[in-house]
């Protein structure tokens, strides 16, 4: 490969790794804006004494209530598709409050 060429493959990949940076940054900002939002409707729901009720998490408050957290998160993860953290925080607070 002549030289041009190498220049321009680095030039390429230089500016690639630019672009993931920037994405990759939008992304963060966007994650933390949500994680806020979120709160704040958590706090909405609780000051206004509102629970969030799920026809298809009944069976997840049910595995709760029954003591088979485990078998509770596997189902939410399911149904919902979040993390194993997220699952397994949301299925404690089922459980709590019950």
């Amino acid at each position: 490969m002549d030289t041009l060429g190498l220049f321009v493959v680095c030039a390429l990949l230089l500016a690639g790794c630019a672009g993931y940076a920037g994405v990759d940054s939008r992304i963060r900002r966007t994650d933390r804006r949500i994680a806020r939002v979120e709160q704040k409707l958590d706090l909405l729901l609780d000051h206004f004494a509102l629970t969030r009720t799920d026809p298809a998490l009944e069976q997840v408050t049910a595995l709760a209530r029954d003591g088979r957290r485990i078998q509770a998160i596997k189902v939410y993860r399911e149904i919902t598709g979040a993390d194993l953290k997220e699952a397994k925080e949301a299925v404690e607070q089922m459980a709590e409050s019950t």
